[in-house]
């Protein structure tokens, strides 16, 4: 475990989460690929030119309010639960029309230095989250209220999330291109597929920035069947 200068708090520096985050969705999307895993999401984009982050998913979910009220505030167990580095990830079925998270709960996420939270729905107070630098992934913002509209139905079990299900502990990366969540028992050898991906693609840049024609560059590395996982590389 390491110190965050900025939080005064322990920050995990996991050697796998590490790895991770030194490749980018693609690479790692495509790393499952070989692996005959689904692992990444839809639709879900950074509400502000957020940084890529890397964690453990702490999970919520959401449903519509009925008449019993919430014994506590909507997405407030989650970031008490959470660990420096975590990410907490919302199910709030794609919903694009109700928020389950705003500015309150980003300052108090990145007090804790919590790396950010993906949503699969709306959030609202972007410029808040902005303004202190948290990263919100979501599928749209929307300025209303959640009061009356939608409560917290659980949080650390199981979710489904944009298409993919979600266990408490899974690693998910997100950046400008997505999300991708990591099974927990299956991440060492998606990171090695990813690894694999991310060199053989760095070879191919390397070659067209020396001025090789792409179409000989591409077909010399074999490019079509590089998802395979028969494939040598």
């Amino acid at each position: 475990m390491e110190w965050d200068s900025r939080t005064g708090r322990k920050m995990n520096r996991e050697p796998i989460i590490e790895r991770f985050a030194k490749l980018d969705t693609c690479a790692v999307s495509d790393g499952m690929d070989r692996l005959g895993l689904k692992g990444a999401t839809f639709g879900v984009r950074p509400m502000w030119p957020c940084p890529k982050i890397v964690g453990r998913a702490v999970t919520m979910k959401i449903k519509p309010a009925g008449l019993e009220k919430p014994k506590q505030h909507l997405g407030t167990a989650p970031i008490v639960a959470a660990n420096p580095g975590d990410i907490i990830v919302i199910d709030n079925g794609g919903r694009p029309d109700n928020f389950c998270w705003g500015g309150l709960l980003s300052l108090a996420a990145k007090t804790k230095g919590i790396s950010g939270v993906v949503i699969d729905g709306a959030c609202r107070d972007v410029d808040e989250s902005r303004e202190v630098g948290f990263p919100v992934y979501a599928r749209a913002a929307v300025p209303m209220t959640a009061r009356n509209r939608v409560v917290q139905e659980s949080f650390n079990k199981e979710i489904q999330f944009a298409g993919v299900q979600v266990y408490p502990g899974d690693l998910v990366i997100a950046d400008g291109s997505g999300i991708v969540v990591i099974p927990r028992a299956q991440e060492e050898e998606v990171v090695k597929e990813a690894e694999a991906v991310a060199a053989t693609e760095a070879r191919m840049a390397e070659g067209i920035r020396q001025g090789r024609s792409v179409v000989e560059v591409l077909e010399k590395l074999d490019y079509e069947s590089m998802l395979r996982k028969d494939t040598e590389k």
